[in-house]
């Protein structure tokens, strides 16, 4: 075990509730939604393409309801409300098979496994709530999670309203998240953060001094 691994399970194990981000974090699924993205927004060219998908990468965390209106003015379409949607649920038809096949982040899906029962667990992610449910149910985690918050709410208002609820001190809870808008919604609500890395958020790691793993132990 690495010892960024063994330091992350201990701060996870001493926490009184665990946040967890989705994408990135629990499924390493964040590229097929980025080649959905993409697959999107090729017939406008490869061009708008490729500058849609570099902002995704940089974007993590992001609702996809406030990337859709940039990439539908960059590749010269009218921004509605309708048409937001509309992108969104050809988004979604693309993405959620891909999500749900997608591979576990080695050693977390053990762990929330493991854990649940003894642990409180609270999923905020910015997939829309629907189909977040979805996922959970396809994936046999639903039942891992004592509460789960999707888009529209945000992350900082869904950590702010659970912690206030559950009346915690936020320095007794984490939020494990792999995106410049989960330490955001971490730092807000004064609860320690806890960073997935990945190829994508190397920026967000060189800025970053707190704990930080790869990947935990399956025997975790």
């Amino acid at each position: 075990m690495t010892d960024g691994s063994r330091s992350t399970l201990q701060l996870l194990r001493t926490a009184k509730l665990v946040f967890w981000d989705f994408d990135g974090v629990i499924k390493d699924s964040v590229s097929v939604k980025t080649q959905a993205f993409e697959r999107l927004f090729l017939p406008y060219g490869r061009e708008v393409a490729s500058k849609v998908r570099e902002h995704h990468e940089a974007n993590g965390g992001m609702s996809r309801f406030d990337k859709m209106p940039v990439y539908l003015q960059w590749a010269g379409q009218e921004v509605t409300e309708a048409s937001v949607q509309k992108f969104c649920d050809r988004f979604s038809e693309l993405a959620l098979q891909a999500v749900i096949d997608a591979p576990w982040v080695s050693g977390v899906h053990a762990y929330i496994e493991r854990h649940h029962r003894e642990q409180p667990f609270v999923l905020v992610t910015a997939t829309p709530q629907a189909e977040i449910e979805t996922i959970l149910t396809a994936t046999g985690i639903a039942q891992c999670f004592r509460e789960v918050h999707g888009s529209p709410t945000t992350k900082t208002a869904a950590i702010a309203d659970t912690l206030a609820r559950w009346q915690l001190d936020p320095g007794a809870t984490v939020f494990v998240g792999d995106a410049s808008a989960d330490l955001a919604a971490a730092k807000t609500n004064q609860v320690t953060f806890v960073l997935r890395r990945t190829p994508l958020n190397e920026r967000l790691r060189d800025g970053f001094a707190g704990p930080s793993f790869d990947d935990l132990e399956a025997g975790s």
